[in-house]
């Protein structure tokens, strides 16, 4: 997109991971940029990209190259040309864009709490002791050893029909996804609970939709400024830069949660060993506009408490 709003003759293209909840993201997105700039549905194309962390759905994140994995093929089709903007779930983000790319627009965000999903148990404080318990997340898994160190933790992949059909084939008792994730598909009644954040922190940016775009494309940057969402952008800006300094990887489990009070922003983060046998916690209070100086301030506050050896995990 060079000069003109997106036609029929000349749509925009949306890059897009091709599942359910993928789907559903681009799609909003494009009914966002309708109604911002009255549209028509064909002004627009969904495009479908096969990511790697999709396709190897048999190996935990961290042992096939973390969160990249969701975004690279993305990202390359981005700066090649093939598409005017990326769709991402912001928890999957990597902290930092490559070259040429920018990420600043984010959707409303939605409910940020993570979901406990049964067949028998109604909310995770129920959990039998010695329980088997499914998850793919490292943040998740760290945070139930460090709660529950009685818990058997499984590797839990896939969508949400995966990882629904092994509760039913009694791989697992029990599982996590994100309620975002589940509202936007129609899907809550799956959860039996939300898991307040005073109980278990959620990821970084959970439940919020960022649009990538490259850095140089004035006619896209405009088209994009009009469905940009403030608050949700300084939330996530404040997590982000809170990872970001902690160096956050798949192999690092760190939560973040960011809160609008009036004009001050509320930062809490959590960093844990992986295997939950520890964790260290605080927050920091202050002005909005300080929020990202404050990510990293808050960052850097959990690594002076640290003990000795506390990262020697990589």
């Amino acid at each position: 997109m060079k000069n003109a709003l997106p036609s029929p003759a000349r749509p925009l293209r949306i890059g897009t991971r091709g599942s359910l909840l993928a789907m559903w993201q681009a799609h909003e997105v494009r009914r966002s940029l309708m109604v911002a700039h009255d549209l028509s549905e064909d002004a627009f194309e969904v495009v479908v990209i096969k990511v790697t962390g999709d396709m190897i759905q048999d190996r935990a994140l961290k042992e096939i190259g973390g969160k990249g994995l969701f975004t690279r093929e993305i990202e390359e089709a981005l700066l090649d040309g093939g598409i005017d903007i990326a769709v991402h779930s912001m928890k999957d983000m990597p902290t930092q864009q490559p070259p040429g790319l920018t990420l600043d627009c984010y959707l409303p965000r939605e409910d940020v709490r993570d979901a406990f999903v049964s067949n028998t148990i109604n909310a995770l404080s129920e959990l039998p002791q010695g329980a088997v318990v499914g998850s793919s997340s490292l943040r998740r898994r760290s945070q139930l050893a460090l709660r529950r160190p009685d818990l058997k933790l499984v590797e839990f992949r896939g969508n949400v029909q995966t990882r629904m059909k092994k509760l039913d084939d009694g791989v697992a008792v029990a599982t996590f996804l994100a309620m975002a994730g589940l509202n936007r598909l129609g899907m809550a009644h799956v959860a039996k609970s939300a898991i307040e954040p005073e109980e278990m922190l959620p990821a970084v940016a959970q439940g919020a939709i960022g649009i990538e775009r490259r850095t140089d494309d004035a006619a896209v940057t405009a088209l994009l400024e009009a469905i940009h969402c403030t608050p949700t952008g300084h939330r996530v800006t404040a997590e982000r830069a809170f990872l970001a300094e902690l160096d956050g990887s798949c192999e690092t489990p760190i939560a973040a949660l960011a809160l609008l009070e009036g004009d001050t922003l509320w930062l809490r983060g959590e960093v844990l060993r992986p295997d939950g046998t520890e964790s260290i916690a605080g927050d920091i209070r202050g002005p909005i506009a300080d929020g990202p100086q404050m990510g990293r301030d808050l960052a850097r506050q959990l690594k002076a408490r640290a003990p000795s050896g506390f990262f020697d995990w990589h």
